[in-house]
């Protein structure tokens, strides 16, 4: 099975957002930041967690009409359904971790304002919102920072250990040979 430039697209700009917003957020809450440096700092991070939201439904949407592509190579059905949870949980964490972000400023009173082009208007405050926010916020992110390290592995071992062309597809679209999903029927 081809795997088409615009999944391929998606793939790559949603890696890119996710890793680089993981990173971001790593850097605000352990770096060693002055307090008015972190100021600016988390209103960046806010208005490209807008954006990234915006990407996410986008690619939540496109996976859900495409499908998951076949895979490559024949697998056990462990890891058949362990590759599935992970697509679902970086699918689920591209919009939680925006939405909750959000959700913990909006909710407190705050406007989020996204690079001055528009903003999200604080609503009245509510203390159980931004406590689940928070908390989603930062639980989320830790489990997705583990969640991109495994995915990134199971790719590595695609290429460099099983020799299929899970990862080849991710680059040029094409696999060379598809295997077939294990049915979940034991």
């Amino acid at each position: 099975m081809e795997y088409n430039f615009i999944s391929r697209l998606n793939h790559w700009v949603a890696a890119i957002a996710m890793i680089g917003m993981l990173l971001f957020g790593l850097y605000l809450e352990y770096g060693d930041l002055a307090r008015e440096a972190r100021r600016p700092l988390i209103g960046i991070h806010r208005s490209i967690g807008v954006v990234v939201l915006i990407f996410g439904i986008w690619r939540v949407s496109w996976r859900i009409m495409q499908g998951f592509p076949t895979p490559v190579a024949d697998m056990p059905r462990w890891q058949f359904r362990l590759s599935k949870g992970v697509h679902w949980s970086l699918l689920a964490g591209i919009l939680i971790m925006p939405l909750s972000g959000i959700g913990f400023t909006v909710f407190r009173g705050r406007d989020v304002d996204v690079f001055g082009w528009f903003s999200i208007p604080g609503a009245a405050e509510i203390p159980w919102i931004v406590s689940l926010s928070s908390v989603l916020h930062q639980y989320v992110g830790l489990g997705l920072c583990a969640i991109v390290v495994l995915h990134i592995a199971a790719a590595l071992k695609h290429h460099l250990v099983d020799r299929d062309p899970t990862l080849r597809r991710m680059i040029s679209g094409r696999a060379l040979k598809t295997g077939t999903a294990p049915s979940d029927t034991p």
